[in-house]
């Protein structure tokens, strides 16, 4: 099993596949990110990407959708058969239902084109850092600034003080942060939290992320835990990075 890079090291000796069939805008974020020190290797088209994924097993993959041969969501389910490598969507299709399917096929995020170089910067430090794994300590307790939740008690308090959560709302939370970053979209969680038969009730979600907000607003008198849940309208939740919202 291949070990995520150190986040320290993520800026300076990241490998990176792009998947890109347009050959300007190919050229130019490979030369954009070859510029801030990552190995970059560019490719046209699925077959090419899957020839190059099975050779170099890259650190990242960012991938557009609309590819001749093996589209996007293809390339993303035969990578997810067997690694968790981060894979990061660029993509002019910014219908919810394409964010949706390639999100469930277990892309880890999606920028829409056109996009900023500054903003994919970002997105791939993200999906880095999550890539690293969970915030949790050697007992599986996870920390996100002055929240705790201990999966051995299925407790989560805040500050110190304990979040009155009912069992809906640990398991959607734990789920939650379990994934640092990860965009997870309704139909994933409600099947995680709820099962397959609830897979279209998103209003659940709503009325559940709503009470766990408010239960930890309420423990939180600095509003550290105010971005905690970041929510994309139509496709899905997240959990915040405190640390760059802090710096922010």
């Amino acid at each position: 099993m291949r070990l995520a890079p150190r986040l320290n090291d993520m800026a300076e000796r990241i490998s990176i596949l792009l998947v890109e069939d347009d050959p300007v805008a190919r050229s130019a974020v490979a030369a954009n990110l070859a510029a801030h020190g990552n190995e970059v290797r560019a490719v046209p088209d699925g077959e090419e990407a899957m020839r190059q994924w099975e050779l170099r097993r890259p650190d990242l993959v960012l991938l557009d959708l609309a590819l001749p041969g093996i589209d996007g969501i293809g390339v993303v389910r035969r990578i997810r058969r067997e690694a968790t490598t981060p894979i990061l969507i660029l993509s002019a299709r910014d219908r919810e239902p394409d964010k949706v399917a390639a999100l469930d096929a277990g892309a880890d995020d999606y920028v829409t084109k056109p996009f900023g170089m500054p903003e994919l910067h970002a997105r791939i430090r993200a999906v880095l850092r999550r890539s690293a794994g969970p915030a949790a300590d050697v007992e599986g307790v996870v920390r996100f600034g002055p929240l705790e939740l201990d999966p051995g008690r299925r407790r989560v308090t805040v500050n110190g003080h304990l979040a009155r959560l009912t069992p809906r709302e640990y398991e959607l939370l734990k789920t939650l942060l379990a994934n640092p970053g990860r965009l997870l979209t309704h139909g994933r969680l409600l099947r995680a939290v709820w099962g397959v038969e609830y897979a279209e009730e998103s209003h659940y979600l709503h009325v559940h992320v709503g009470q766990i907000r408010r239960k930890l607003a309420a423990l939180d008198a600095d509003g550290e835990l105010a971005r905690l849940i970041v929510s994309e309208p139509g496709v899905g939740y997240r959990v915040g990075d405190l640390e760059a919202e802090a710096g922010s």
